[in-house]
C-alpha cells in the first residue's frame, strides 16, 4: 500500500468515526467469503456499517479524532479487524451473538458505547443487553404516562359518580323538607286569620 493509499484509507476511517457514538471492533478471522458476505448483509439490514481495516491505520485514524481518546482500545487491535459503526448501542452485539449461534466468529475485540470502553469478548452479553436510547425513552414515557392515565381515568369517572349520587340523593331531600315547611306555614296562616 502506497503512502497516498494509506492517507486515503485513514481519511475514510476518520469519516466513519467522526460522529460515531457506537464503535465496535470485531475479529472476523476464520469466516470464509460466503459467511463474511452473509455477515455484512445482515449488518446492512440493521443499519450497521462494517469495514475491514488494518490495525495500524485504524489506530492512526482514532488518534486523529478529536473529543474521544480511543487509546484504551488499541491493545485489542491484533489480527483481522472489522470496524462496526451503528446508531443503536446494542445492535452490533446482537448481530455478533446471533451469528455466533452457528459460527465461532466473529469475536468482539473492543467497543466504545455510551462513552464507555468495553475490552474483550467477555463483554458481549452485557453489550447485547444494553438498552438503546429509543428503548429507554419509550420506557420513561411509559412510566410517566402511567400515573397520568390513572389521573385522567379518575377524573373522567369522578363526575359520573358525583352526578349519580346527587341525583339519587336529591329527590329524597327535595320532597320531604320542601313540602313540610309550606304546609306548616299555610296551616299557621289559616288559624291566625280566624
Amino acid at each position: 500500500m502506497t503512502k497516498d493509499q494509506k492517507v486515503v484509507a485513514i481519511q475514510e476511517i476518520k469519516d466513519l468515526l467522526q460522529d460515531a457514538k457506537v464503535v465496535y471492533v470485531a475479529d472476523l478471522d476464520g469466516l470464509n467469503a460466503g459467511k463474511s458476505s452473509d455477515f455484512r448483509r445482515q449488518a446492512f439490514k440493521q443499519n450497521i456499517k462494517v469495514k475491514v481495516v488494518k490495525n495500524t491505520l485504524l489506530q492512526k485514524a482514532m488518534e486523529q479524532i478529536e473529543g474521544v481518546d480511543y487509546s484504551e482500545m488499541f491493545p485489542s487491535f491484533k489480527g483481522n479487524t472489522a470496524l462496526m459503526i451503528a446508531d443503536t448501542a446494542n445492535a452490533p452485539a446482537k448481530l455478533i451473538q446471533g451469528f455466533r449461534k452457528k459460527e465461532e466468529k466473529p469475536a468482539l475485540k473492543s467497543a466504545f458505547v455510551q462513552e464507555t470502553f468495553y475490552i474483550g469478548d467477555n463483554n458481549l452479553d452485557m453489550l447485547a443487553n444494553i438498552k438503546s436510547r429509543e428503548e429507554m425513552i419509550g420506557e420513561i414515557i411509559g412510566l410517566l404516562q402511567s400515573p397520568i392515565q390513572r389521573v385522567v381515568s379518575a377524573l373522567q369517572n369522578k363526575p359520573e359518580t358525583v352526578e349519580a349520587k346527587a341525583e339519587e340523593a336529591a329527590p329524597v331531600v327535595e320532597e320531604t323538607p320542601a313540602e313540610a315547611p309550606e304546609a306548616a306555614a299555610e296551616s299557621t296562616e289559616e288559624t291566625s286569620a280566624e
